[in-house]
């Protein structure tokens, strides 16, 4: 996605079974599970989340044990990340590309440890946990594909370069020391690409016409001669909410699937969405480029709940139903009608400590709460259910039923604003921006908000409700019918929240200093 910060090394192991027969729909899609929380749902449970919604694809962002063993057996396609700081080391030293994958790929294959047969996708899989005792055995019977995903959109313009140079050779040196280890038939390497590396010319809009961005054209040529050559797909992340978010003048109908817009005509052909011209501008490009056919897999696409004046449930609930509807017809695009698309969704859950340098929508993808409890209607089998919800998190143990408020007895509220600046420099403030569910509040319950959100992310802490005397403790539900308080969710340890950008910061204070002035 275009995320402007954080980008990865993501390894995408697949360690598959079919477990069970679920809707087609929800059997071929995939899902991102981030955990930028600061209090996550056990692992355990997500899995069981997934399992009960018919979820057979998962990508993770690291390779946490407890997240790995609750995958085990579940039937589950499993995607590991390590963090992308390591791509200028294997760009440098084939060798620190082979000790990687030998650290991450072959040591899975050893007597006692993690034992992986590999082949390409097709039926017949079976994953299990063997207890041996002290150790244990990931035990891999299965007929599976695992691609190694260098970085994470690597060139955004954002980036102003950072990774130019050395993406490429990382690619490399991956699929080449994969290639030794006598996996590279079997284990693909790819780089998860934004959209923003292709285009088309200001004097010819149409997706036909797309090319690789001319900055950076010879580079992408090398990169996708590469992938063909080693069988290896192109993926991509393509975001239609970031049409509307960085264009005040995009048509909001072209963001959905229901045929709103106005076509845009490409020699004949009509493009009702954004999603089909930028995948079709895509194919237009390794097209020129002299791979028209070369797989493409979209690694993450969604629509954010929160954050911005288009971040909202209803945009949310539209944009998946008319996806969806179109995934499980196999409808393709036009440049490719009738075509399977493989799709991860973006994401699951709601992560309260994800960077919000793009935007505060950041910290809202998720498709469910930060509790795992559904925010709006959702057929992910693609048939159109009206009213159809997703299965919520089940045995979900929630902190008690208390709030942090704005003492309504403090006279001197001098001390208030940096109050709100420092909760809101270790919390999530984002719903109280403009455009969001809880803006346009009074002071008092700006303030009671940024309270009790610091409140629940030390895990109602008797000194995290206190505020230089401003604040306290309360058993009544301060929510609203459009803004919710949180309640947290119980943890085995929750991690401390990260400090938001000054810039963040800033835009949530103006508007509660603001309403301070005049309170």
């Amino acid at each position: 996605m275009a995320r402007l910060a954080g980008a990865l090394l993501v390894v995408v192991a697949t360690v598959a079974c079919w477990a069970a027969a679920s809707a087609p729909g929800a059997a071929a899609l995939g899902m991102n599970w981030g955990t930028q929380a600061s209090h996550p749902l056990p692992p355990k449970v997500v899995v069981q989340l997934l399992k009960d919604n018919g979820i057979k694809k998962v990508k993770l962002f690291d390779t946490d044990f407890a997240a790995m063993s609750a995958l085990a057996g579940s039937g589950i396609e499993v995607m590991v990340a390590i963090p992308n700081n390591m791509l200028a080391d294997l760009a440098g030293s084939s060798r620190a590309a082979k000790d990687w994958v030998k650290r991450n790929v072959q040591r899975f294959d050893f007597d006692g440890g993690v034992t992986i047969k590999i082949d390409f996708l097709d039926d017949g899989r079976v994953v299990q946990w063997l207890d041996n005792g002290d150790s244990g055995q990931w035990t891999v019977d299965a007929n599976v594909v695992r691609y190694v995903a260098v970085g994470n959109e690597p060139f955004l313009q954002a980036y102003n370069g950072t990774f130019i140079n050395i993406t490429f050779p990382a690619l490399q040196n991956v699929q080449n020391a994969l290639n030794d280890a006598g996996v590279g038939d079997r284990i693909k390497a790819t780089v998860p690409l934004n959209a923003d590396v292709y285009n088309s010319p200001a004097n010819n809009q149409v997706p036909s016409a797309g090319r690789f961005r001319p900055d950076i054209a010879g580079l992408m040529k090398d990169i996708v001669d590469f992938l063909a050559k080693n069988n290896a797909p192109f993926t991509v992340n393509i975001y239609p909410f970031l049409s509307l978010y960085l264009n005040d003048n995009f048509p909001l109908d072209y963001a959905f699937f229901d045929g709103g817009a106005t076509p845009v005509n490409d020699n004949g052909v009509l493009y009702t969405n954004v999603f089909d011209a930028n995948f079709d501008t895509l194919v237009a490009a390794l097209k020129a480029a002299g791979h028209g056919d070369m797989p493409v897999i979209v690694g993450e696409v969604g629509w954010p709940t929160d954050g911005d004046k288009h971040a909202k449930s209803s945009y949310a609930e539209r944009f998946y139903a008319g996806l969806l509807k179109r995934l499980a017809a196999n409808t393709g695009t036009p440049a490719r009608p009738n075509q399977y698309v493989e799709v991860y969704l973006f994401g699951l859950l709601d992560e309260d400590q994800k960077s919000i340098a793009p935007g505060n929508f950041e910290r809202h993808w998720g498709i469910l709460r930060y509790d795992g409890q559904p925010k709006y209607a959702m057929d992910l089998t693609g048939q159109g259910r009206n009213n159809a919800m997703l299965v919520p998190a089940q045995g979900v143990k929630y902190l008690s039923k208390t709030w942090c408020a704005l003492n309504p007895n403090v006279k001197d509220l001098s001390k208030l604003g940096a109050n709100i600046d420092y909760a809101c420099s270790n919390a999530d403030c984002t719903t109280l921006g403009y455009g969001s569910t809880c803006n346009g509040m009074d002071t008092a319950g700006n303030a009671t908000y940024a309270f009790n959100a610091y409140y629940q992310v030390r895990s109602q802490e008797d000194s995290a409700c206190d505020f230089q005397g401003l604040a306290l403790p309360v058993q009544t539900d301060p929510s609203t019918a459009t803004c919710n308080f949180t309640i947290q969710i119980v943890t085995g340890a929750s991690a401390p929240a990260p400090a938001l950008s000054g810039a963040a910061v800033a835009g949530v204070l103006l508007a509660l200093l603001q309403l301070l002035a005049s309170w």
